[in-house]
């Protein structure tokens, strides 16, 4: 009896030890770990907030000329809160995983286990889960350094080389595109080799006008450059315009036509709507002072065309 109460009595000292020395460096580290986790997440957010309510984007967009900068960068509030909000949320889980993955490993050596054949296993296991779960892995690399690289965001044109269309969604995985025809496509991320965005910068508006080879080509020039700068002083399109159309002068001559070709640079997705107006007033002009348009001649029954004068 005596034995067992000795033994009791060892058992509650060599336990009282152990909390003493092992069992407080535990909590020291789990007390430790929990700070610093919570330290760096919350730099974290406030680096998030405060890019997000950064003005840089508002103060950019306040003339004409620095909308096409701010398109460029990614520095609009909305894309640029999405992007920061992401990459927030990857960081900070990825730090949650650091610190206490440290932490756990730091438990076990107070416990004495044996952390190399630990190590080891975790290694061979992370190696065979690493080569089945390459792409996806790969899916999210792509997809992190996308929102680095800021090369696209929801609402960009792109052209993913298997499917053109409008960004809807973006993840770290996939990427959701609408294309013209309303066709959903989901992209993998780790799939995309190459990126066209056509929403980014500015674009250009090539605009082809037909006249006939008989009209005085000074005249025919100085109404078009009339019509384009009516155009830019249009309220209703002097804001999607970077600067003034320009006109490149004769571009082509074909049988009796000649073609006389504008060029006018816009603000993003915006040189369809540019090109319709310029040529719908230069077709009111072109009637107004009556400039003939192009004489096409009927075929002939050998399959020609019938020769004249215009």
């Amino acid at each position: 009896m005596p034995l067992a109460l000795d033994s009791v009595v060892s058992w509650s000292d060599a336990v009282s030890a152990w909390l003493l020395t092992h069992g407080i460096r535990i909590v020291v580290i789990l007390v430790v770990a929990t700070i610093v986790r919570y330290v760096l997440r919350r730099s974290v957010r406030r680096l998030v907030r405060r890019s997000v309510d950064s003005q840089l984007g508002d103060r950019l967009g306040e003339n004409r000329a620095t909308r096409v900068l701010v398109s460029a960068t990614g520095a609009t509030h909305e894309r640029r809160r999405q992007r920061t909000e992401t990459l927030g949320s990857v960081l900070g889980s990825l730090i949650t995983a650091v610190v206490y993955g440290i932490a756990v490993l730091m438990v076990l050596g107070e416990f004495n286990v044996n952390l190399a054949p630990l190590l080891a296993s975790a290694g061979v296991a992370g190696v065979a889960l690493g080569f089945g779960a390459q792409s996806l892995v790969k899916d999210f690399l792509s997809g992190i350094f996308m929102l680095l690289e800021d090369q696209y965001g929801v609402g960009d044109i792109v052209d993913t080389g298997d499917a053109v269309g409008t960004v809807e969604e973006v993840t770290l995985r996939i990427t959701k595109l609408r294309d013209p025809s309303g066709v959903a496509w989901y992209v993998r991320n780790g799939e995309i080799v190459r990126i066209a965005n056509k929403s980014q910068g500015w674009s250009t508006a090539v605009v082809d006008l037909p006249v006939s080879y008989a009209e005085d080509i000074e005249r025919v020039i100085a109404i078009i450059t009339t019509v384009v700068a009516e155009v830019y002083a249009d309220p209703q399109w002097h804001d999607r315009m970077i600067e003034a159309p320009t006109g490149a002068g004769v571009e082509q001559i074909t049988g009796t036509t000649v073609t006389i070709r504008v060029f006018a640079k816009t603000v993003t997705d915006q040189q369809w709507g540019v090109q319709r107006e310029i040529r719908e007033r230069a077709k009111v002009a072109f009637d107004a002072a009556g400039v003939r348009a192009p004489v096409v001649f009927p075929p002939t029954a050998a399959g020609g065309t019938i020769a004249g004068t215009v």
